[in-house]
């Protein structure tokens, strides 16, 4: 038996317990690892709430990324050993918890000179930020970038990668303490969302043309301020909603205020493939090797306190990535 944050309901941080589950070997193409830190994610909130639907049944061990060390490795399953160290962020649920089986091609190695608790911090949200800049919107140094919740795990990952492909980085915070912190990380101007007007910053920034593209997972709130901070035929990408989704799309608007784009993108979509999988992983860890990111993890948990970092998170108390030590 290990021990796991499970969810037998879906509702507020009380729903997460700390109790014994049966993990077992791993079956044909699995791994079966022991977990050295979990990464936390917004997402974890959204599935602890029920508003996305991803767990199979209840209860349910939440949590899609970690850090760990190979136990045991199923039949059919080539490139891994016993003792090396890996990372994932999966499709699946179940990192918070001390060990788990998982499928090996959701796995991937975790390179020597980077730290688990780095990797753990890192996975998820750096490959969101690599697809995001290299993929969804190419951006390309001369740029101005918008980015929302700039002071969060994927925030500060956005702020730096684009800095380092010389863009301007405008990034908007939810106080003025977490300004100092993106304008320590990439951005070249930072914008308190709740005492001033995103939309006539990235308008003053850009000399009145606006913004090439916004990335926003902030959703509802952010939307019209975001489509009224781009320029003619600019790009607003949302992935994801932590005020709620946006609202239905009008065509026509976006014609009239530019041609403008809009995409919901989401990781999935960008890893099709393993080869797409192994191809964003090392993009990451070389940019990180290479000092164009650095990982910045604001605030450690022990895994059994799950529920005190999902309070702190919703309560935008936290700045960067947040990891669950195992």
């Amino acid at each position: 038996m290990v021990k796991a944050i499970r969810i037998h309901e879906f509702g507020g941080p009380d729903v997460l317990k700390w109790e014994d589950i049966e993990v077992g070997d791993p079956g044909p193409g699995q791994l079966r690892l022991r977990h050295t830190v979990s990464g936390f994610n917004f997402l974890d909130i959204m599935v602890r709430k029920g508003l996305y639907p991803v767990l199979p049944e209840l209860p349910s061990v939440l949590g899609t990324e970690a850090a760990a060390v190979i136990e045991a490795v199923g039949a059919g399953v080539d490139g891994f050993s016993v003792g090396q160290r890996v990372v994932y962020a999966a499709t699946m649920p179940g990192a918070y918890a001390e060990a788990r089986l998982i499928d090996a091609t959701q796995v991937v190695a975790i390179p020597d000179g980077i730290a688990d608790d780095l990797a753990a911090a890192s996975m998820l949200k750096g490959m969101t930020a690599e697809y995001l800049i290299h993929r969804t919107f190419a951006a390309q140094s001369g740029q101005t970038a918008l980015v929302h919740a700039a002071a969060g795990g994927v925030g500060l990952f956005l702020c730096q990668w684009l800095a380092a492909k010389g863009v301007t980085v405008i990034g908007t915070v939810g106080s003025d303490a977490k300004k100092e912190t993106i304008l320590a990380n990439g951005a070249a101007h930072a914008v308190n969302y709740k005492t001033e007007n995103f939309t006539e910053a990235a308008r003053d920034v850009t000399g009145g043309e606006g913004v090439h593209v916004v990335y926003d997972s902030v959703g509802k709130d952010h939307y019209q301020g975001s489509i009224d901070s781009l320029r003619r035929r600019g790009m607003m990408i949302n992935f994801g909603n932590a005020s709620g989704p946006v609202p239905p799309i009008d065509a026509v608007e976006l014609n009239v205020k530019g041609s403008l784009f809009f995409t919901k993108a989401s990781m999935r979509f960008y890893q099709l493939s393993r080869a797409e999988l192994e191809n964003s992983a090392a993009t990451l860890f070389d940019a990180i090797g290479s000092g164009a990111v650095k990982p910045f993890i604001g605030q450690t948990y022990a895994l059994a306190d799950a529920a005190q970092a999902h309070i702190d998170v919703w309560d935008g108390k936290t700045t960067g990535s947040t990891v669950l030590s195992v």
